[in-house]
């Protein structure tokens, strides 16, 4: 792996936009009683017994991106930074505020949603490559490409239910990487697999990061990736925004509450 990154830092300011977040709330109703049953909960609901509380996942969160920034996002289990991502990545819409996008998106974020277990690995990337946008001309030019890069030859027309979670995150990688995108999401996508695979999927993400156009969201439970990896970070905990700023002060200041 490489060394944490000690490069001079860059003046982003000057660079476009590639992600503006302005006052984003995100708010979820939750059945205040715990049902055992779909039957359970239609008889609540029709005697008006069934009641639900908000919870706020984010609350009234700013903070802009600009492109090939490295940016992330770290807090706690339950923070709310994968909401945020997915809410960046159009997964979710925001109850309040809003999110502008500038560039296209390849988001790592559930590796092999979409993906259809029956049928082949062949047929997924045929499927998965159709979902991100990208042509059956596009597909037939870079399939080995990915095949190699998945390393996954031996295997092409076995049905995905016989993979493993990690053999699916390797296609599922492969297939949003294989061409250098705008603004990259990645949301614990290098905890999957082997440690080996685990270090040619940060080198493919180094390798964009280094081209200096490449904008990076990123979030790890790993805070020595994050501050390996990123330049500047941003803590959100609890749904608030605790603080923005680089990352290696943000990392310390993250690891001073525990004390």
């Amino acid at each position: 792996m490489s060394e944490t990154n000690t490069a001079a830092p860059v003046d982003y300011s000057k660079q476009p936009m590639a992600v503006e977040v302005k006052d984003v709330t995100m708010i979820f109703n939750m059945a205040s009683e715990s049902l055992g049953s779909l039957k359970e909960y239609f008889i609540s609901l029709a005697r008006h017994k069934l009641f639900f509380e908000e919870f706020r996942a984010l609350k009234n969160i700013s903070f802009d991106v600009h492109r090939g920034e490295v940016v992330g996002l770290v807090g706690t289990n339950g923070s709310g930074k994968s909401t945020m991502l997915k809410i960046i990545a159009g997964v979710l819409e925001p109850s309040e505020g809003e999110v502008k996008v500038h560039g296209n998106i390849a988001p790592l974020i559930e590796l092999g949603a979409g993906f259809d277990p029956e049928l082949s690995a062949r047929e997924n990337i045929y499927l998965n490559g159709a979902l991100l946008g990208y042509t059956k001309e596009f597909i037939d030019a870079n399939f080995d490409g990915i095949i190699e890069f998945a390393e996954l030859k031996d295997f092409v027309d076995m049905p995905l239910k016989n993979f493993s979670s990690g053999m699916v995150a390797r296609i599922a990688f492969a297939i949003a990487t294989i061409t250098e995108p705008d603004i990259l999401i990645v949301d614990e996508t290098l905890s999957v697999g082997d440690v080996f695979f685990q270090q040619k999927c940060e080198r493919r993400i180094q390798h964009f990061i280094e081209s200096g156009d490449v904008t990076v969201l990123f979030v790890s439970h790993s805070m020595e990736q994050v501050e390996r990896i990123c330049q500047r970070a941003v803590w959100i905990e609890k749904g608030d925004l605790r603080m923005d700023g680089p990352v290696d002060e943000v990392c310390k200041a993250y690891h001073d509450q525990f004390k």
